[in-house]
């Protein structure tokens, strides 16, 4: 089960990321949409499905949004009553911004129930109005008994530009995290970064490192290219040069995805630092979508081989 491989702080975990279906479709729309969902992940060698709590980013950033905002159903009862079928366990995201503090305990609480795991997600700037602080948030978690296990976002970005996400993170373990998830990985030298800073502040105070699993997802033309820039992720220019020249972007993106993932495994697997992999598509166009699955199963038969 992913708990235990978490609490074990195993390495090699393989999770798949979605959105969960638009608010107001109806009940047919959300049986196909699942099924279609359930067809393409059944069979696949996955720990875990992560079911993604969007939240309106446009605090954070002043530029257009490439692709518009849209309210998504709660990912715990979507998963619950529509991809049931699938036998993983289910990481829910919470934007604890966006809940009250009853909501909040609540949806702990039904997670904890269903046996899976849910990650907190901050608000998107320090101006974004909020129901709920981080600080807040962790302290009901500690007041839930029992509790389901508890991850949180690592942004190698924001470490590249201040320098302590580690620092972040080893509170975060403080306050009950026991695995960490990052926002889609194109800039590898940036993770490196982080998870060589986490490793030794680690091994010099004595602290046991969570698994962090590392976010992957494939480009498949120059509008999501500009969505993954507009949420933040950073792509070298070099990498952005290959991508925009590419005669076959999505397939360029897919293998520079492995070989990122490749690069990250080995760099950790010599310090043992536990590491995993999580495979979205940021677009929902059938292409970046299939291609995200072509690479779930490249880097899982690479992990066999």
């Amino acid at each position: 089960m992913l708990a235990a491989k978490i609490q074990q702080r195993q390495s090699g975990i393989l999770l798949y990321g979605l959105v969960p279906p638009k608010q107001g479709a109806d009940q047919d729309k959300l049986s196909r949409i699942a099924e279609r969902q359930l067809a393409r992940l059944r069979g696949l060698p996955i720990d875990g499905l992560v079911l993604y709590d969007l939240q309106d980013e446009k605090a954070r950033n002043s530029q257009e949004r490439p692709f518009p905002f849209i309210e998504t159903l709660d990912g715990l009862n979507y998963g619950q009553e529509y991809l049931a079928d699938l036998n993983v366990s289910k990481v829910v995201y919470r934007a604890v911004g966006k809940y009250q503090p009853d909501a909040l305990v609540a949806a702990l609480q039904q997670v904890e129930q269903a046996g899976d795991l849910t990650v907190f997600v901050g608000a998107a700037s320090r101006t974004q109005s909020v129901a709920l602080s981080m600080k807040e948030a962790y302290r009901l978690y500690n007041s839930v008994t029992p509790r389901p296990p508890l991850g949180a976002v690592a942004i190698a970005e924001r470490h590249a530009h201040k320098g302590d996400e580690h620092l972040r993170m080893l509170d975060k373990i403080a306050r009950g995290c026991s695995f960490f998830i990052s926002q889609g990985v194109y800039d590898v030298h940036a993770s490196k970064n982080l998870l060589s800073d986490y490793h030794y502040h680690g091994l010099e105070h004595g602290i046991p490192l969570a698994p962090v699993i590392f976010t992957l997802t494939p480009c498949g033309s120059l509008k999501t290219l500009e969505f993954m820039k507009w949420l933040g992720i950073a792509i070298p220019r070099w990498l952005e040069n290959e991508l925009t020249h590419s005669r076959d972007i999505l397939q360029q993106s897919v293998e520079l995805s492995a070989q990122n993932w490749r690069e990250l495994k080995a760099f950790a697997d010599e310090k043992r630092i536990p590491i995993g992999c999580n495979i979205e598509s940021v677009a929902m166009r059938k292409v970046e979508v299939e291609a995200s699955i072509e690479l779930l199963q490249r880097i899982a038969s690479e992990a066999k081989a």
